[in-house]
């Protein structure tokens, strides 16, 4: 690793499966950057600890696309990454769309075509084929150049500052999941009276705590449909268990048991509180956010960007609701969008 903490910048990429396992299984690590990428096979090392001080370290700059991904699934096994640059957001920031994708940003700006012929390889097999390593290196070869194209746009539209605010938030970043948020994760629990919100919480702990015992996808153990329709209808008996159609007959028989325990648990009342009422749309708030939407997308045009990178539809109906402690009203994007949003309203 001598040989790359020498250089400047470090392009990274990952393949890794999760179909089956709750965390997932780093398969293969791509390391480039200016004449030289290589593979690292992470399933025949007894570890990757040796890259801890290299990812820990201010330099070189590290170089991903797309990160996030990629970031929560070194932490783990690797640590945490320093001085992350990630070209997808870059990209973004000088007039991409907001989620382009490596291969694009390839051909767009470097010219080269990338061949996509092993984007469906198992990359836990083993032997890998030439042709599937040339193609995972591919993956990091252009990282360096792309940086270096990104970084003399950002320069050049004055946007640097923004992106390095941008990736102050990412760099660093812990993944650690804590089982007591989970629940968090399905949003129609917001709605909620807190009895049911109680119960939410507590059996979305367990799950996530048995999903990450047994490394098994959190929806073998009790599929989002299910905790929801749980949660709503609070079945307090066998019988009212069987009657949750979402809920599959296996994980019924082997934690119907343990569910009802969890039920028990949470005290929801009998009878719980009644469900909310869809509400309508505030005709008002309606009209707020398209005025809202309409000036985003007038902003984003003049600044060539894709108006979802100044604000999504989310963030707006958050604004038109009054939460004013959002992203819009901090940092580049409040000289840049928020203020004017304020006078939309």
């Amino acid at each position: 690793m001598a040989a790359f903490a020498a250089h400047a910048v470090l392009g990274l990429d990952t393949e890794f499966m999760r179909e089956r396992t709750y965390y997932a299984q780093l398969c293969l690590l791509q390391l480039g950057t200016d004449g030289l990428a290589v593979c690292v096979d992470p399933l025949a090392l007894p570890s990757l600890d040796s890259l801890r001080p290299l990812f820990a370290a201010p330099a070189p700059l590290k170089i991903l696309h797309a990160a996030r991904q990629d970031l929560e699934v070194l932490e783990p096994i690797a640590g945490t990454l320093r001085n992350v640059f990630d070209t997808q957001v870059a990209a973004a920031l000088v007039g991409f769309p907001a989620q382009v994708g490596y291969a694009d940003l390839v051909r767009e700006i470097l010219g080269v075509e990338l061949h996509k012929s092993q984007t469906r390889t198992d990359w836990s097999r083993r032997p890998l084929s030439a042709a599937q390593l040339d193609y995972a290196l591919d993956d990091v070869r252009h990282l360096p150049p792309l940086h270096a194209r990104l970084s003399e746009r950002l320069e050049q539209r004055g946007r640097r500052s923004w992106f390095d605010e941008e990736m102050a938030g990412i760099g660093g970043e812990s993944f650690a999941i804590d089982p007591e948020q989970a629940w968090l994760r399905i949003k129609t629990f917001a709605d909620l009276d807190p009895d049911r919100q109680r119960l939410a919480q507590q059996l979305a702990a367990w799950r996530e705590l048995r999903a990450m015992s047994a490394d098994r996808p959190r929806g073998w153990i009790l599929p989002d449909a299910a905790l929801r329709d749980i949660v709503l209808q609070v079945p307090r008996s066998a019988a009212a268990l069987e009657r949750i159609r979402e809920l599959p007959e296996g994980i019924r028989a082997n934690s119907g048991a343990q569910l009802l325990e969890l039920i028990s648990a949470a005290a929801v009342p009998t009878p719980a509180a009644p469900l909310p009422q869809r509400r309508r749309p505030d005709p008002q708030q309606l009209e707020q956010v398209a005025r809202l939407a309409d000036t985003t997308r007038r902003v984003a045009a003049a600044l060539n960007l894709a108006p979802e990178i100044l604000a999504t539809r989310r963030e707006l109906e958050q604004l038109a609701r009054g939460n004013q402690d959002g992203a819009l009203l901090r940092g580049w994007r409040r000289e840049v969008i928020g203020l004017e949003l304020l006078n939309a309203l």
